[in-house]
């Protein structure tokens, strides 16, 4: 069965062959790189100092190396060794093991976490392999679900996703290994697979969100050979579990680069499968106005060192299947407030079959969504009792980014940013001028006697 399953996504989408490339192992010396052991936190050092005194190999391996190299200070440092996870737990007696899919170990150095993991091997094959081996499992699509085959440095190196990720640096002797060019593609700022690329996407799809990821983040192009099968291939990530979708998500517009990786997932046709909705929504004229606007909020705020929280950032995206089901649903002839209720359920509903929202996040972005409706009506004690909401300051944010937008007639968000900055006396005054603008009420006619009322009156 698995493999008539194989096949059929394999007919789905068929692969081109291409020649792989062949890779080589370099050592570059101290003098001629920029990465020094001062740039590497002293936990990380403490790992790969014990680890190497305890007679294995350690490197620090990726992101960091990458990051140096790139005359920047990483935020988190990786290690790759020689030892299996028990015995890289067994050293380190604040460690913990974690994982599934891969087996990784975790030491803890108060809020810092080294990430270690053992040099990966490169497995068999065989259907048969795959369905007797504990270490390497299969889902019925193919894909990856635990790959727990040990190998050496070189295996390990050849098996990371892009060559500017499989850099080692040697704390022992101060040199880099690269097996992929990896050196100089970050020379030429371009970000490339290891390996067939199209091989590559369909062992693990989301590898075409990180290249996008990355490209965003350190302003890379995407190398053609590996960009050519993304637009291709993108539905492969349908088959991907929603729970990890939406980790990947938050990892793409969490990193202060969320305005370009919207544009790169839009080119590349990565969107239609995290947000289906929300794409058709646009393709049928909704604006993503609001979305690019969010983003670019989103990425000020993590740069100026401020939090960001992910029901904010979905309530953005998925803003325009929102406003298209609401407007389907009055057209329909449902009352406003009901529709909005219905079409919340909806549009939410249909999203965590694609990436998950858990409780925690959905139940905030509802709020914001509905407080939407109360933020223009402030007369009386109304203006109150929005504020005093506990999600107000993230729908007083959402506002402010609709208006900039153009969804909102300009000057409601200055109102209430001026609502918030005065006193007591400041607000009364304030609720007495909108109140004097707004329209005033009719008096009811009274209507006149009838004739059989006026005469019994007058008799």
């Amino acid at each position: 069965m698995l493999k008539n399953i194989q096949k059929r996504v394999r007919a789905l989408f068929p692969s081109r062959p291409s020649p792989e490339p062949v890779y080589q192992r370099r050592e570059i010396p101290r003098d001629q790189h920029n990465v020094s052991r001062s740039m590497i936190s002293e936990p990380a050092k403490k790992v790969l100092n014990r680890l190497n005194n305890a007679g294995y190999e350690a490197y620090l391996v990726g992101g960091g190396v990458r990051d140096i190299l790139l005359g920047e200070r990483p935020k988190d440092f990786d290690i790759a060794t020689d030892a299996t996870p028990e015995e890289v737990h067994e050293l380190f007696r604040n460690s913990r093991l974690i994982g599934r899919r891969f087996r990784i170990v975790h030491v803890l150095f108060g809020r810092e976490v080294i990430e270690v993991t053992t040099f990966r091997g490169n497995a068999g094959n065989s259907e048969e392999n795959d369905e007797e081996d504990d270490d390497r499992k299969t889902s019925e699509h193919g894909l990856l679900l635990r790959d727990n085959v040990y190998g050496n440095q070189e295996e390990d190196a050849l098996r990371r996703d892009f060559t500017v990720n499989a850099l080692y640096y040697c704390i022992r002797d101060f040199t880099v290994v690269d097996y992929a060019g990896g050196v100089e593609d970050l020379q030429n700022r371009q970000l490339r697979l290891i390996g067939n690329p199209e091989t590559r996407y369909r062992e693990d799809p989301v590898r075409m969100l990180r290249a996008v990821r990355f490209a965003a983040k350190l302003g890379f192009t995407i190398e053609p050979v590996t960009e050519a099968p993304i637009h291709e291939l993108a539905p492969l990530l349908t088959h991907i579990p929603p729970a990890r979708l939406f980790e990947e998500v938050l990892k793409l517009f969490s990193a202060g680069y969320g305005e370009a990786t919207w544009y790169l997932l839009k080119q590349y046709g990565l969107l239609d499968p995290l947000f289906p909705e929300t794409m058709k929504a646009i393709a049928d004229g909704q604006p993503d106005e609001l979305i690019v606007r969010a983003l670019q909020n989103t990425d000020a705020r993590i740069h100026q060192g401020k939090s960001v929280t992910p029901y904010f950032m979905y309530a953005a995206l998925l803003w325009p299947a929102l406003q298209a089901e609401w407007q389907r649903r009055q057209d329909n002839g449902e009352p406003v407030q009901q529709a909005l209720h219905q079409s919340i359920g909806k549009v939410i509903g249909r999203q965590v079959q694609a990436t998950s929202i858990p409780k925690r996040f959905s139940g905030p972005m509802k709020e914001i969504w509905e407080l939407q409706m109360r933020l223009p009506r402030r007369q009386g004690k109304r203006a109150y009792g929005v504020m005093e909401h506990p999600r107000f300051r993230a729908a007083y944010d959402f506002l402010l980014v609709r208006e900039a937008a153009g969804e909102v007639e300009p000057g409601l968000g200055q109102w209430w940013t001026d609502f918030q900055a005065t006193d007591d006396r400041g607000r009364e005054q304030m609720l007495t001028q909108l109140g004097q603008q707004g329209p005033r009420k009719r008096k009811r006619r009274r209507k006149p006697a009838s004739p059989s009322s006026a005469k019994s009156g007058n008799s």
